[in-house]
């Protein structure tokens, strides 16, 4: 049997969602949790991995077992077990051929920055703070240049491992909300540390640094070097991925 669950994490005390032999992950976390439900060992796959410090609004993942439980009991089993940090959303069975990374058709991201002269107290596990004034309009225009099918080398991280750099933006928006500036990307799939090193170029856009056509020549250029620095983890959460509707999945992971 297949079964389908959403996953919501604070990811701040976490090194990320893979499971890792030397510190505490997300999978980990769950995969421990489901196997005390299962009483048997469970392991997950996941439609997208998270870096260190970043969030998951609702991560989708599935696992096969033949122990039988009732999708309630696999969601509050699986929470009594959880760090207070981590929640099962919702779970459901799929069909076999279900694949939570490969069935996705694209994932999405928000990015939230602080925008204000006071640094954060109560939600600093959650935005980045930037003291200078942001202009999001600005930031939302040169953002356009990003959306469509591109060689994204210059977001991408040095060590990242994915055979090639060509990803498809589907969206990309920004948008001032009283203090806080957002930003929300959609896309096919992501280079490690690509929307964080999106987020560095723009905060210089915002901050009237560099000029909204030098988003354009970053992508032109694929270099790395050029482009703005990495923005901090805090501000971002997997807001989830999107599959088609016949898969009967949540709304909130449905196009």
């Amino acid at each position: 049997m297949r079964i389908a669950l959403g996953i919501e994490y604070d990811g701040t005390d976490f090194l990320g969602w893979q499971r890792l032999s030397h510190g505490v992950s997300v999978q980990g976390s769950v995969e421990r949790a489901l196997s005390f439900v299962a009483a048997e060992p469970i392991e997950v796959t996941c439609a997208g991995r998270t870096d260190a410090g970043v969030h998951g609004r609702c991560q989708v993942i599935h696992l096969d077992t033949h122990v039988q439980r009732d999708m309630r009991g696999w969601v509050l089993g699986t929470c009594s077990n959880l760090p207070i940090s981590v929640a099962v959303l919702w779970a459901q069975p799929v069909p076999d051929d279900f694949h939570a990374r490969f069935s996705a058709r694209s994932r999405r991201y928000r990015y939230t920055i602080l925008n204000r002269s006071v640094r954060p107290a109560l939600d600093a596990r959650y935005v980045t703070w930037e003291r200078h004034p942001l202009d999001a309009k600005r930031m939302h225009v040169a953002a356009q240049a990003l959306i469509g099918e591109h060689d994204f080398s210059a977001f991408r991280a040095v060590s990242c491992q994915a055979a090639h750099a060509r990803r498809e933006v589907k969206a990309l928006k920004v948008w001032r909300e009283e203090a806080h500036v957002i930003v929300e990307i959609e896309a096919s799939a992501f280079l490690h540390h690509m929307v964080r090193n999106i987020v560095g170029s723009l905060l210089l856009v915002g901050r009237g640094e560099e000029s909204m056509e030098w988003v354009t020549t970053l992508l032109a250029g694929r270099n790395r070097e050029m482009a703005g620095p990495t923005a901090a983890a805090s501000g971002l959460t997997f807001i989830g991925p999107r599959y088609e509707r016949h898969w009967n999945l949540p709304v909130e992971v449905s196009e």
